[in-house]
């Protein structure tokens, strides 16, 4: 995976998702699982409890560090489901993934307990209707109490809890309401070309698509001003000024792909995503400042700062930061102890402005300007 050919990462979310999923009661000993080292595994998202860092990853895999440098992998996690993003409320949590799988913690990421589990099964009667969303691996999960919160995915999937994820009820978004960019000729792949090596190349297998009309959903965000906003393929985006009862549909000025979305004070959201696009606005989308990051390296996660500050991390270990909303882009890359530049999907910035990063190679601290 550290070739510069890598698909974004919801979208290979969506083809891990195609493999066999492995029955609840058929896991082995937590003994017999692979073992997963903070420097060698897949982790795809990192939060902060009151206690201690989270990262999750591959095949269930679950790390924990109350120092932030010294990883330790939690046993008799609930799941062998590649756990792709993890929201934390205090010291409770909540991490989602494929096979439409939600966990949660109460004890800073200690213990687990699996809250749900949508495993796509063949459907039995051919003509009742074919739900796409059956069964799709969820690739966010923003908590905003520890009783209430949302889980997005895949065919526009959003879930809502109101008793802190005892109970998941899908909400529609009337995505397919609005006609969008990819019907008019537009995809990712017009967008990408062939033998760039410092992009990416998606063929219409890897976009898996078919023909339904509701795009996946990549990741979602609050703003200060308690509105929500979902970023998705193909332009996409939504927002809510109703605490997530109902959802308006938008289309960013670039019909590529977003894959993350960071919420500040006010109305004030910055999406990110593929070949280095970065966007801004200050109206909830109303009207967007794209943000010059001369790079079109693809943007796979994001941290938000102070001031409007932030962090990006995506391929090929490109590091972009913003000191504050009127500070310069910092472009650096990180390298790791064997100096390779592996993709990044995950950030988290540290008070002393070193950052953690995680990715195909695990987590690891950075320091900018030291690398």
């Amino acid at each position: 995976m550290t070739s510069n050919r890598w698909m974004p990462l919801g979208v290979l979310a969506l083809a891990l998702a195609a493999t066999p999923a492995v029955a609840q009661d058929a896991l082995p000993p937590s003994s017999e699982l692979m073992p997963l080292t903070a420097t060698q595994g897949l982790i795809l998202d990192m939060t902060e409890t009151d206690s201690r860092a989270i990262a999750v990853g591959a095949r269930g895999s679950i790390l924990v560090s109350e120092s932030r440098s010294d990883w330790r992998q939690i046993e008799n996690v609930p799941t062998r489901a590649t756990l792709t993003a993890v929201s934390a409320i205090g010291n409770a949590a909540w991490a989602v993934g494929h096979d439409g799988t939600i966990i949660a913690s109460r004890d800073g990421g200690l213990t687990w307990a699996l809250q749900r589990v949508d495993v796509q099964h063949p459907q039995e009667d051919p003509n009742l209707p074919f739900d796409p969303r059956q069964g799709v691996p969820l690739l966010d999960v923003l908590m905003l109490t520890p009783e209430h919160g949302f889980a997005i995915g895949a065919y526009s999937q959003l879930l809502r809890t109101d008793d802190g994820g005892t109970t998941w009820t899908f909400v529609p978004t009337a995505a397919d309401s609005s006609t969008a960019q990819a019907d008019e000729g537009i995809d990712d792949e017009d967008i990408l070309e062939e033998g760039d090596e410092d992009s990416m190349t998606l063929s219409d297998d890897d976009l898996a698509l078919d023909e339904e009309s509701e795009p996946h959903f990549n990741a979602i965000a609050r703003t200060g001003s308690g509105a929500l906003f979902i970023v998705g393929e193909r332009g996409a985006a939504f927002r809510s000024r109703d605490d997530g009862h109902t959802w308006e549909r938008l289309e960013l000025p670039y019909a590529g792909s977003m894959f993350g979305v960071l919420g500040y004070a006010g109305d004030h959201v910055v999406a990110f995503g593929m070949r280095g696009n970065v966007f801004e606005s200050r109206d909830l989308g109303d009207t967007w400042i794209q943000i010059e990051t001369d790079t079109e390296l693809s943007l796979m996660g994001g941290a938000a700062v102070d001031a409007g500050g932030f962090a990006l991390v995506g391929v090929n270990g490109i590091v972009l930061t913003r000191a504050n909303a009127g500070a310069p882009i910092v472009s650096r890359l990180y390298a790791n102890h064997a100096q390779e530049t592996p993709v990044l999907s995950g950030v988290l910035a540290r008070p002393d402005g070193s950052l953690l990063v995680a990715g195909e190679k695990g987590v690891d601290r950075f320091a900018p300007g030291t690398k």
